[in-house]
């Protein structure tokens, strides 16, 4: 065993990402708080709760020992506890996101059951076809995943049944048949495109199985999946493709055409908090886990959203509690998803051959680029001067030449005068010759 596969084994198992949130919320520590013990910034605690990375080394057992449950509650801790809801807000907001944002008002609201066919669920079923597949990971993460009672539980009844161990393939395809169409309508009332809700389910899975040893080990499987997908469709690159630059004809339904139009009137962020919450039925930690936001945030999102769609939905507006109008929400929700005919997906050996496919041919061209470079560098290097030449300029004919300078030709008087002073000899007094004394 090498130094590293050491380390990596000494290190302290984390929980799951939306875990290490609610954990750190339970003991009242703020992300400044928990930087600030830990030695990093904020923006790197919310990573690691967010799940993109990963602490390490020193910083990773600080901070597995902050977060780390208290002994009185682990043994106090019920599956019932574990899966109540968070309570909810019961007033709209109209700032949400400011920095005075308040506290969400328990109240009594009941836990939602959304329709498995439109707003699909990480059911225990799935994480018990998923143990299959852990049962690849290491010790450590194993007895990391069997910290819920819900993961023991379907693993106790899937070795007592002697089910047989799924394949990665397997494993992949029936997460893909659980929760896919169900994804497809969601990214739906996300986005008003079907095509586009296709195609974001569909990137989602291949981005799964290209990671699918993160994936197969995650506690919630599905949710990964989904995350994807809401982050794809959410794209605002999608404005520049003809196909997506609007969105499809809404319902002609009255009451499902003014649930469609005041869901894409929402903003993106509102829109994906609200369907979280009252459409999958997403607790508010884990709603704001998800969308990357603080709790207060997300409860005054969700107020906001729902005060907007109220004004579109009168038999929403009358509803008398927060619960009653949260489930008359998720049902119209569930039923304008149901009712509309949005494309099927591709079958699931298609997604995966599709997955690979990408990545093969990404890796043909990163190789291919490099083998360009190198070629062009060789060829650079190879007919490249070693010495320097200065050019030759190129002949010109000179034009403009000014006259020769000096005395200039004689005419016709200056040489008939020359000629008689050659010929005629000078009349005068004689040359006086200078003689010493």
């Amino acid at each position: 065993m090498t130094r590293s596969t050491t380390d990596e084994a000494a290190a302290p198992q984390l929980p799951s990402p939306k875990e290490r949130r609610r954990l750190r919320e339970a003991k009242s520590l703020s992300e400044e708080q928990v930087a600030a013990a830990v030695g990093v910034t904020r923006a790197t605690v919310r990573s690691w709760e967010t799940g993109r990375t990963s602490p390490r080394g020193r910083k990773r057992a600080l901070y597995a020992k902050l977060i780390a449950p208290e002994p009185e509650a682990l043994a106090t801790t019920t599956p019932a506890a574990t899966t109540a809801p968070t309570p909810v807000p019961t007033a709209p907001e109209s700032a949400p996101e400011s920095a005075a944002e308040p506290t969400p008002v328990p109240s009594a609201e009941p836990t939602l059951n959304p329709a498995p066919e439109a707003f699909p669920e990480a059911a225990p079923e799935v994480k018990a076809m998923m143990m299959g597949v852990k049962e690849a990971a290491t010790d450590a993460d194993r007895d990391t995943d069997r910290d819920t009672d819900t993961d023991t539980e379907a693993e106790v009844e899937t070795e007592a049944a002697g089910e047989r161990r799924l394949s990665p393939a397997e494993a992949f395809d029936e997460l893909y048949a659980r929760t896919a169409p169900g994804l497809v309508r969601q990214a739906y009332l996300l986005t008003g495109r079907r095509a586009l809700a296709r195609e974001s389910v569909e990137r989602a899975f291949q981005l799964a199985w290209h990671r699918w040893p993160e994936v197969a080990v995650d506690r919630d499987p599905a949710g990964w999946v989904r995350a994807a997908a809401y982050e794809y469709a959410m794209s605002p690159w999608h404005r520049l493709r003809r196909a997506h630059r609007h969105p499809d004809a809404p319902p002609t339904e009255p009451g499902k055409q003014a649930l469609f139009d005041a869901l894409l009137d929402l903003p993106p962020a509102y829109r994906r908090t609200l369907l979280l919450y009252d459409g999958v039925g997403l607790d508010l930690p884990e709603t704001a886990a998800e969308t990357e936001a603080s709790t207060p945030a997300a409860a005054g999102r969700l107020m906001t959203a729902r005060a907007a769609v109220a004004e579109r939905l009168p038999e929403l507006a009358s509803a008398a509690t927060p619960a009653e109008q949260s489930a008359l929400l998720h049902d119209r929700l569930g039923g304008l998803a149901r009712a509309e005919h949005v494309p099927v997906p591709q079958p699931a050996r298609a997604v995966r051959t599709g997955s690979e496919d990408r990545a093969r041919l990404w890796t043909r061209a990163a190789v291919a680029g490099v083998a360009l470079l190198i070629a062009v560098t060789g060829l650079t290097l190879h007919t490249a001067p070693t010495h320097y030449e200065p050019p030759i300029s190129p002949a010109e004919r000179v034009g403009g030449v000014p006259p020769r300078g000096g005395p200039q030709k004689l005419t016709v008087q200056d040489l008939k005068l020359q000629k008689t002073l050659r010929e005629q000899l000078a009349h005068g007094p004689e040359r006086l010759v200078p003689q010493l004394r």
